[in-house]
């Protein structure tokens, strides 16, 4: 059985050697291990994933996103189902919404990709959101490096839905897909929402419906601009993913679209813009969480925060003033 169960805590010193070892031997507990290190950030985890990433890169990483109950994971199993027909293996995230209890994932595994889920060649991991914009969980990032460098060639990841400040599903991804459904003004609501500037492929589900033919047509006319300015035709395929129509016809532009990105270019600059992301927010985080704890230290946050309250300082004055404490105890220590 391929899919993940594996949700033991990691013992605080955990041997990152051996499990880089049996990780690397393929032992699918070591990949749960792996990734629950990884998505807890528990002690060790930096270091397991310095180790794994010179063999990650490999892999095609595909985003499906879109609104609620558009037919998302349905997709995802039926593309997953022509994958391993053709021999490819495959990684699969599925951010969930979180619980409000207990901060874990409402959906799970089992539930949801039933049929793909048993196959050797198949791993799934549900994630819960915790709140991220744009659907995707804080750590899907890491976990699809992990998945990389298990050797997995394709990594599926289905976000919750569309978020409304930020899609960052795009900077995780090579290729991101689009999923809407015939229902009326859909087309608007992805405008609104940011997804015409982040597909690189639609998909309109449950094309059975009426309206396909109209939502196509919007797509098609909103589409046209953006055409002509990168050079991409991004195309617009209907499916019926519980019935399979359309599937293949939706694998074979993801990998024409790979193509595309690799012939001029853009895929090694795609992924330079990436990695460069991926630096500054780990920057930012090191540094954040060093400023914080050496404030905690000296209880200069809470004097920052009664000085605001008193009108002795505004916010701005009181970041300026910690930023000085803080670099001043680094200095020191």
């Amino acid at each position: 059985m391929a899919l993940s169960t594996d949700r033991d805590r990691i013992p605080v010193r955990a041997a990152t050697g051996d499990l880089v070892e049996r990780f690397t031997e393929g032992h699918l507990r070591a990949l749960a291990r792996a990734i629950t290190l990884v998505e807890n950030e528990a002690p060790g985890y930096r270091e397991l994933l310095g180790r794994l990433y010179g063999s990650a890169g490999r892999a095609k990483k595909v985003g499906i996103t879109g609104a609620t109950g558009a037919g998302k994971s349905t997709l995802v199993d039926e593309l997953t189902k022509r994958l391993l027909s053709r021999g490819r293996s495959v990684g699969i995230i599925a951010v969930d919404p979180s619980s409000p209890f207990t901060g874990g994932a409402l959906l799970g595994d089992r539930v949801r990709m039933q049929d793909v889920g048993l196959q050797k060649d198949v791993y799934i991991r549900s994630m819960a959101s915790r709140g991220s914009l744009g659907g995707l969980a804080r750590a899907t990032r890491e976990v699809s490096i992990v998945l990389d460098a298990f050797g997995k060639d394709y990594i599926l990841i289905e976000s919750v839905g569309v978020g409304q400040v930020a899609l960052d599903i795009a900077d995780v991804v090579d290729t991101t897909v689009v999923v809407l459904v015939p229902e009326s003004g859909d087309s608007v609501q992805a405008m609104k929402a940011g997804l015409m500037e982040i597909a690189d492929i639609f998909v309109i589900n449950k094309a059975d419906l009426t309206g396909a033919d109209r939502l196509e047509l919007e797509l098609n006319s909103h589409l046209e601009l953006q055409r002509g300015r990168h050079g991409w035709d991004y195309p617009v395929i209907k499916t019926r993913a519980r019935s399979g129509q359309g599937i293949d016809e939706l694998l074979e532009q993801i990998d024409r679209q790979e193509e595309h990105l690799a012939r001029t270019g853009y895929l090694e600059k795609k992924r330079m813009h990436l990695v460069r992301a991926e630096v500054l927010q780990l920057l930012s985080e090191t540094i954040t969480k060093k400023v914080r704890q050496r404030l905690d230290a000296g209880g200069d946050l809470e004097t920052a925060v009664a000085d605001i309250l008193g009108g002795r300082l505004n916010p701005y004055q009181a970041v300026d003033r910690l930023l000085e404490r803080a670099e001043g105890a680094g200095s020191n220590g």
